[in-house]
């Protein structure tokens, strides 16, 4: 008997030739360069130019995940945005206007979210579609993230988003396709932590005004910054090892089955942590120092990067894990390479 599968036919990563450095951080921050680099983690980002939507980024790294994979648009059954809320109109459905660019004109198409969170949560919404509809058999996950802009670099309470940057990811998924095997999924979500991170104005509590703009309310904020971090402390990275173990116990693997994790941007020492309570090496991840937090587009660009640097191949376990301001956690576990579809 033979169990269907999902499989990574390709990918696509477009990163905007504008960039941030460490310095320039620095200097709009007050903090020392040295911070920016070996605390934040971050020596370069890049960021959006004058042509860089959001989800026009998306439709670029879109464009070359179908080159890459052979793959026909009009073969193309169901089109799930993964980019942000923040692009080019509000109130307004990227996923249609991805689905026209890229031309998949026998596709249907929705856009989702769960912030920097999103790529994960949208790959087991596809798998479980694909698994249940036999109508979907090609799907692209494609988005772009410019959530850089708002970051305003003299709000200390905001920090930790220093690292924010720009970019677009894609992903096409093929029922049947027996290579790259997306296995399980495991999210966790935690209300508690709802409103601590938001922009203040724009919305229909504080409306977007001169007043509010001046009062530079249409920024990034944290309105409970010791609040917030004493129960991440309590949550955050106990979170982000559980969804990576109950994804791998889904998948039907273990924490000494991981060959590489593919994990957002954080801050160093966070980063350093993650590895060591999985056991694995520094040769087992990337650590985006030179490309800073492109939300959901960091799983894309690590698992590419990975594959560049010959760090994954053939029947190794990879795990991609994303957390993101909600607060959401999530990982899911990808069997590379060629796989047997025999139970």
């Amino acid at each position: 008997m033979k169990k269907e599968v999902v499989g990574i036919v390709s990918t696509g990563v477009y990163i905007p030739d504008e960039w941030m450095t460490s310095t320039d951080i620095a200097e709009q921050s007050g903090l020392p360069v040295k911070v920016i680099e070996e605390k934040m983690g971050i020596s370069k980002k890049p960021v959006p130019g004058s042509g860089d939507h959001t989800c026009q980024m998306g439709i670029y790294a879109a464009r070359k995940a179908l080159e890459k994979g052979n793959i026909d648009p009009k073969d193309i059954d169901l089109v799930i945005y993964i980019g942000e809320e923040h692009k080019e109109y509000p109130l307004w459905t990227a996923g249609i206007m991805l689905q026209r660019e890229v031309g998949a004109t026998n596709a249907w198409a929705f856009d989702v979210a769960l912030r920097c969170g999103t790529t994960i949560m949208a790959m087991k919404v596809a798998k479980d579609m694909m698994l249940a509809d036999p109508s979907i058999q090609t799907v692209l996950l494609a988005g772009g993230y410019r959530n850089v802009d708002f970051i305003d670099y003299t709000n200390p309470r905001t920090r930790f988003m220093y690292n924010l940057a720009a970019g677009g990811g894609a992903i096409v998924l093929q029922k049947g396709y027996d290579s790259n095997n997306l296995l399980d999924s495991h999210i966790i979500t935690d209300g508690s932590f709802s409103e601590d991170v938001v922009v203040v104005a724009g919305g229909t509590k504080t409306p977007i005004s001169q007043e509010a703009i001046e009062e530079r309310l249409n920024y990034l904020d944290v309105l409970d910054p010791d609040g917030m971090k004493q129960r991440l402390e309590e949550k955050s990275m106990k979170n982000f090892i559980e969804v990576i173990q109950r994804s791998l116990q889904k998948s039907g693997c273990d924490q000494k089955d991981i060959n590489y994790l593919g994990i957002l941007h954080m801050k160093k020492s966070a980063h350093d942590y993650v590895l060591r309570e999985l056991g694995l090496t520094d040769e087992q991840s990337i650590y985006l120092d030179e490309f800073g937090h492109i939300g959901q587009i960091d799983q894309i660009l690590s698992l590419e990067l990975a594959l560049e640097q010959g760090k994954i191949k053939d029947g190794d376990v990879v795990v991609l894990v994303s957390a993101g301001i909600g607060y959401a956690w999530g990982a899911t576990t990808i069997r590379w390479g060629k796989a047997s579809m025999e139970v």
